[in-house]
């Protein structure tokens, strides 16, 4: 249990290793001397945590693919029509609703209404999940499980709300989160969230960027139908209170650079290596041959 912090501050170092020297191919013995492992543990411990080796992971996010598909425009996001749309959007197998507080709900600061949350573990560290009567309202990564910070921000966002701690509460909810491309129950999963008419767009339209796509602030601006408020568009990415299921992690700078993170550069680039990793994951289902996790010295299996 003392290791897993410290391994999955290693594995965000190889991810960001390997985005940043992606045309070179480094190899398993580059990476594992960059990290002070031995190739054999750093194999382990990367093919552990993401199911697929440093090789296979390499394969599927580099940082020149991602500037050569933003830069020719690809198309990694519904026409603009569809966007905003109310009702439910597929988030990889995962359905999502979004509703919107009422403007009076929001400037009453959430007066009156009950709001239980838990600070549940994650793959990805501590997460503070809240949830009113219509819907999760917060999904917030805490650097630790910290009880008093989380009732602090809450408090925050909603000020009267009447806050109820009920420890494992969102643990169920937590269990589907992350088991992105396997079956799911059909039951929708409802966000309550509070925010500008225009903040409320930019989440919905975050909601249709496909799992482990990508998209530049320009695009998403452009698929709006606002090309030139891609700063305003930032904002409002920058101030989703729904980690992970309102994907802005998804959205990097047109250059191919990683841009901002809420929750911290690390935090997004462990999500995108996580996504990236169950993709490739996905696309090996048809071997009959079990990979094999032995080393060669030159390049990595």
């Amino acid at each position: 249990m003392h290791s897993a912090p410290r391994d999955e501050e290693r594995i965000t170092q190889a991810i960001r290793y390997l985005i940043q020297h992606a045309h070179n191919q480094p190899t398993l013995a580059q990476l594992a001397s960059t990290l002070h492992l031995s190739e054999y543990h750093l194999q382990r411990l990367f093919t552990q945590w993401a199911g697929i080796s440093p090789k296979r992971f390499l394969q599927q996010i580099t940082l020149e693919a991602a500037k050569a598909g933003l830069q020719q425009g690809t198309a990694l996001l519904p026409l603009a029509h569809e966007l905003g749309l109310s009702g439910s959007s597929r988030l990889h197998d995962l359905f999502v609703t979004l509703e919107a507080m009422t403007p009076g709900e929001w400037r009453a600061g959430g007066a009156s209404l009950p709001l239980h949350w838990s600070i549940e573990p994650s793959r990805f560290g501590p997460l503070l999940a809240a949830s009113t009567p219509r819907g999760l309202c917060m999904l917030h990564f805490l650097p630790q499980p910290d009880a008093e910070q989380a009732r602090l921000l809450l408090q925050l966002r909603w000020p009267q709300a009447r806050l109820q701690h009920q420890p494992g509460s969102h643990q169920a909810l937590l269990a589907r989160l992350f088991q992105p491309l396997g079956p799911h129950d059909g039951q929708p999963l409802r966000l309550h969230v509070h925010g500008s008419n225009f903040q409320i767009q930019v989440w919905r339209a975050l909601l249709t960027i496909p799992y482990g796509s990508l998209c530049s602030y320009g695009q998403l601006a452009q698929a709006l139908g606002k090309p030139g408020a891609a700063r305003a568009v930032g904002s409002a990415v920058g101030a989703n209170p729904i980690a992970w299921l309102i994907p802005c992690h998804r959205v990097i700078r047109a250059s191919g650079a990683l841009g901002g993170y809420r929750w911290g550069e690390n935090c997004k680039l462990s999500l995108l290596g996580w996504e990236a990793a169950r993709q490739a994951e996905a696309a090996d289902e048809d071997s009959t041959t079990p990979a094999r996790h032995g080393i060669g010295t030159d390049a990595m299996a």
